[in-house]
């Protein structure tokens, strides 16, 4: 792994390259306003580290994101990884992707433990009733976002349709959809290149005359013994937990479930957190029964209003699983051991992908196979988010046995017209949603 640039040099534009503790209030200062979703997040950074700090220049900067975007779990904390190994090397990485996802973790688990132990509170479950439909309105509007970028032929359309369908009403696993999309666009570019190279911001990589874009140069020299150094260290360190919950607790203790069941979702989170969801609700819901679909929602509620990534929202999953059946411990106990291996298997692999992958990066640009692939697997998200909504806006606004949730339609349009037309961001369309849920409570309503 590359050692960290020497503090003498300088950064494009001529700024003196930041030292490691300036680097780390910066991340840590991240962690806690990183609001808006992984386009807010990757936002913030562009306009601290390019326009006003000038750490890292616009080329770099995209062609980090780019190959972020190749990797299975959320983009804008593996950016964050990457810019930090950039900066200062290997433990410029683990600080900047830790910092990224500690603040938004405590801040999660205090809501769960304030969740589970007063959530059926009837202000609470009010706050919740105004929240699900604006968290409905905010997977739609994601939906569409994401499809603007991805569906720009038939052929992609015909993609999202495709995996709309198998997981909606075959109930085909995630996995073997973005599978099954990255194979069909690897093979797909070689009978019909431009209807399946659609993604931009792949091509070939261009010569950076700036201190950081010549010590990646220098650095990224891909060997197997450095790769397999890699993955031995993050490797051990990601399954050791796991393993030890296994043979002190029993190898079917829930505890040891969930480090499997959320390694496994760690290794297909592609798309980001909206195209995992249905995969995580589907087996934690129906499978294991750790929580029950209205808790999934309220789940990705609490995580819309904490900073850091959004796929944050499995914690919750873990924390409730462990809650329920925390034998030996005691309920808080057992849902803390839940939520911080849930988090610990999650987030771990990002920094393998990073360290591994990204001496590789130079390599991947300009490979129009892969980019047929990731046009694929991009669509087939659209579809798999699709999903989402639809079973999200079925379980809020029809629920089986009860009578359609008018008011909540009306805050999902609301939300949703706001989210579209006027640019609402997220954090106000949350707040507002929670805060009509308690106005109609307090009226009786």
């Amino acid at each position: 792994m590359p050692s960290p640039l020497p503090p003498a040099e300088a950064s494009p534009a001529g700024r003196p390259h930041p030292s490691f503790a300036e680097a780390f209030r910066f991340w840590l200062k991240l962690g806690f306003i990183s609001f808006g979703g992984p386009t807010g997040q990757i936002a913030i950074m562009h306009t601290e580290l390019v326009d006003r700090k000038k750490w890292i220049d616009e080329d770099r900067f995209l062609h980090a994101l780019n190959y972020c975007m190749l990797l299975p779990g959320p983009e804008a904390q593996q950016l964050a990884i990457y810019i930090g190994w950039l900066l200062h090397g290997t433990r410029g990485g683990i600080v900047a992707g830790a910092l990224f996802v500690l603040p938004s973790a405590f801040i999660l688990w205090a809501l769960s433990a304030v969740y589970v132990t007063w959530g059926q509170l009837a202000w609470i479950a009010a706050i919740f009733a105004g929240l699900k439909p604006a968290v409905l309105a905010i997977v739609v509007a994601a939906a569409i976002r994401i499809g603007r970028r991805a569906l720009k032929n038939e052929v992609m359309w015909s993609l999202a349709a495709l995996a709309f369908i198998a997981i909606f009403f075959f109930g085909a696993p995630f996995p073997a959809i973005i599978v099954a999309a990255g194979v069909l666009g690897f093979t797909g570019h070689r009978l019909w290149p431009q209807k399946f190279s659609v993604l931009k911001g792949h091509g070939p990589a261009r010569a950076d005359d700036s201190v950081i874009g010549r010590h990646a140069a220098a650095a990224a020299a891909p060997t197997a013994g450095r790769a397999l150094r890699v993955v031995a260290a993050c490797g051990a360190l990601w399954f050791a937990p796991i393993l030890l919950a296994g043979a002190l607790l029993g190898w079917k203790h829930p505890l040891f479930a969930q480090g499997i069941f959320f390694s496994k979702a760690a290794m297909v989170t592609f798309g980001g957190a909206y195209a995992v969801l249905p995969y995580v609700s589907q087996q934690a819901v129906e499978h294991y029964h750790w929580l029950a679909p209205g808790q999934m929602l309220d789940g990705l509620a609490l995580a819309e209003t904490t900073p850091g990534p959004l796929i944050m929202v499995l914690q919750f999953v873990g924390f409730v699983g462990a809650w329920k059946t925390p034998a030996p411990f005691s309920p808080l106990v057992g849902a803390t051991l839940g939520a911080a291996m849930t988090t610990w298997a999650t987030f771990l692999p990002c920094f393998m992908w990073i360290f591994l992958g990204a001496p590789y990066l130079e390599r991947l640009r300009g490979n129009a196979r892969l980019t047929a692939a990731l046009s694929a697997v991009t669509a087939a998200v659209v579809g798999v988010v699709l999903n989402l909504a639809v079973w999200f806006g079925l379980h809020v606004l029809v629920p089986a046995g009860a009578p359609v949730n008018w008011p909540g339609i009306a805050i999902a349009v609301v939300a949703f017209l706001g989210l579209q037309r006027w640019k609402w961001d997220i954090i106000p369309v949350v707040g507002g949603a929670a805060a009509l849920g308690l106005f109609r409570w307090l009226l009786g309503l």
